[in-house]
């Protein structure tokens, strides 16, 4: 019987670097998964890392990982050929099947692009599954922006808004905050709307704020908590709200639900 504690090892197959301080690793990984669930990603000694799959490929999942602490700072010493430790996946992620052939607007902020990354990369791939897409994509400065390549395969297909917060000669964006671009969009059908917002808390409370303005019911609306997630299995209770486990329950919500998930 497979204990979900263990963690297995899995090969780095490619680094792809896009900031001095994040890295995507291609990890080898074979079995189902979803954009938006998270590995457990361990170096002994070190400790372990909550990492959203950002990729979804044929035998890989790309995690997309910021050096901000112990673990992910050593994690950035292993390039191609190492291996590291990972559990999971874990969390509900994202169904394709619930916005297969809606409208479908996808906010985000910062590194909240990386868990959404892979709904977007599926409908800009596809995009006759859904009726529209549109990703709004807002860093601090051009230099932050993540998956460049792949924005600039995005805009192919679907409508693609990037902006930064502040201005530079140096890459052509939009200047200004993600929530600026929303009461310019053109939202059709609104039972036929799905709304996706992921990044930093105040990023989400105010880009939900401005699609409930324009009368968006609520159930059309997921966000993705953010929460320190040890253990992935709902026993430790660090990610718990009242009585919900955001590495079980979530840590996509339908923001019906996820607006009572108050600490």
């Amino acid at each position: 019987m497979k204990n979900e504690y263990i963690p297995f090892l899995s090969e780095i197959v490619e680094v792809i670097k896009h900031t001095e301080i994040e890295y995507t690793f291609r990890m080898r990984y074979t079995g189902e998964v979803k954009p938006g669930q998270f590995f457990e990603v361990s170096l002994p000694k070190f400790g372990e890392a909550p990492i959203s799959v950002s990729g979804i490929g044929e035998d890989t999942v790309d995690l997309t990982i910021r050096k901000v602490g112990k673990v992910t700072g050593e994690i950035f010493k292993n390039y191609v050929g190492s291996k590291l430790f990972l559990r999971g996946p874990y969390g509900n992620g994202f169904d394709l099947d619930e916005y297969r052939g809606k409208d479908i607007i996808v906010v985000a902020g910062g590194t909240g692009l990386s868990p959404v990354r892979g709904v977007v990369d599926y409908f800009a791939e596809h995009p006759g599954e859904a009726a529209s897409v549109t990703l709004i994509a807002g860093f601090k400065t051009p230099s932050d922006v993540l998956f460049k390549d792949d924005i600039e395969r995005w805009k192919k297909t679907i409508n693609v808004v990037l902006t930064v917060d502040c201005d530079s000669d140096d890459y052509v964006c939009n200047v200004g905050l993600v929530t600026e671009y929303i009461p310019g969009l053109v939202l059709g059908d609104k039972e036929n709307l799905a709304v996706i917002a992921v990044g930093p808390p105040i990023m989400m409370k105010f880009t939900v704020a401005e699609f409930l303005k324009r009368e968006v019911p609520e159930d059309k609306i997921w966000i993705s908590q953010e929460r320190k997630m040890c253990c992935g299995l709902g026993k430790c209770g660090h990610c718990k709200i009242d009585s919900t486990y955001i590495c079980l329950d979530g840590p996509v919500f339908n923001y019906s639900f996820g607006k009572n998930l108050v600490d």
